[in-house]
């Protein structure tokens, strides 16, 4: 009978709910091989197909990727994006699910934009290189743009994001990094900063492991609240949504984002196109089984672009397939299962 090795964190609530699908699949439990083992470079072994899964929170796997110091710290993603590619560089000959080069380019913001342009896929506007806050300024007054994103490089979760707004007269940062014991962190509330001091402060902290900066997309709303899309691909074909809404800027659900109504927005949109935006930006990445789209969408309700997509965006508890997209009554890991088993021509035990 033929199973999966995963690479994750034993005991991540992602490695439990991928192995539960197998379960319910009749496959025994996944093979895990965890991410501190990749990265010390022991050896390890493979058992069947081979899923990549994210590092998690992990203290250890976060110091052998940044270095030492707490995981809730904001910045060092540069050096964690190079150990990243190491680690997967020694997934190579097993032929994972996920291509390691794909993985390594969606874990850089300006690699993946640039590449979603140049397929045409509908994507926020960008600046050149920025290297500092008095860079950014500068870019910015150029462009004629008063409102961006400010993201690191190799960032996820929101970490370190920064929606800045800026006028003759003000300055407003709204991101959900915090300043505490002499360095920046990581903090599950949202919080704005209105003082160029702290402003330039944060930028320049974020700076030397790369920025990318966005033009600022004007988002639809639902009961007040801004909303994006979180767009499961799987095999190619969008199967999962879920609406994330809120006050902030950013819509992230850890950040206290809500789910919305997909039914309603899926009403008052152009549904089709809104998918094949999300499937054309998939198809950038077609060594991945599995990709995660986050899909803006404009305050018509008719014009999209793609924010991010996210290699490991697939952790939507109590979530099940969309009308139409092949995974009815699965959930995302479930899905998941039979698309690979499927791409392997491997018969399932039920």
């Amino acid at each position: 009978m033929t199973g999966f090795t995963v690479v994750g964190t034993p005991g991540d609530r992602r490695v439990r709910s991928f192995g539960a699908a197998c379960a319910a699949e009749g496959l025994p439990a996944p093979h895990v091989v965890s991410w501190a083992t990749l990265l010390r470079g022991d050896p390890f072994e493979v058992r069947g197909l081979l899923r990549v899964d994210s590092p998690g929170e992990d203290p250890e796997t976060d110091a052998l990727l940044r270095g030492p110091g707490p995981p809730s710290r904001v910045g060092g993603g540069a050096r964690w994006h190079a150990g990243l590619v190491r680690g997967l560089a020694r997934l190579r000959p097993h032929e994972p699910l996920s291509d390691p080069e794909e993985i390594a380019v969606l874990f850089d913001k300006r690699l993946c934009h640039a590449r979603l342009l140049g397929a045409g896929v509908p994507v926020p506007p960008a600046l050149a290189a920025v290297h500092g806050y008095a860079g950014l300024r500068e870019q910015m007054a150029e462009a004629g743009w008063t409102r961006v994103f400010v993201k690191p490089a190799h960032g996820s979760s929101a970490s370190g994001v920064v929606a800045l707004h800026v006028s003759a007269t003000r300055i407003k940062a709204v991101t959900s990094a915090a300043w505490q014991d002499g360095g920046w962190h990581n903090s599950l509330r949202v919080r704005s900063y209105e003082s160029v001091a702290e402003v330039a402060r944060l930028v320049d902290a974020l700076a030397p492991d790369g920025l990318h900066v966005e033009q600022w997309f004007p988002k639809a709303a639902q009961h007040g609240q801004n909303l994006d899309l979180r767009v499961v691909v799987i095999g190619g074909v969008p199967t999962h949504a879920v609406v994330r809404t809120s006050r902030a800027p950013m819509t992230n659900l850890q950040l206290g984002g809500t789910r919305g109504d997909l039914q309603a927005v899926r009403e008052a949109t152009d549904w089709d196109q809104a998918m094949d935006v999300c499937a054309r930006a998939a198809a950038c990445f077609p060594g991945s089984l599995m990709v995660g789209v986050d899909l803006l969408v404009g305050r018509g309700r008719q014009s999209f672009a793609v924010g991010e997509v996210n290699a490991f965006g697939d952790l939507l508890p109590g979530l099940t397939g969309m009308p139409g997209g092949g995974a009815e009554g699965m959930d995302t890991y479930t899905a998941q299962v039979r698309a690979a088993l499927a791409r392997k021509a491997v018969p399932c035990a039920t």
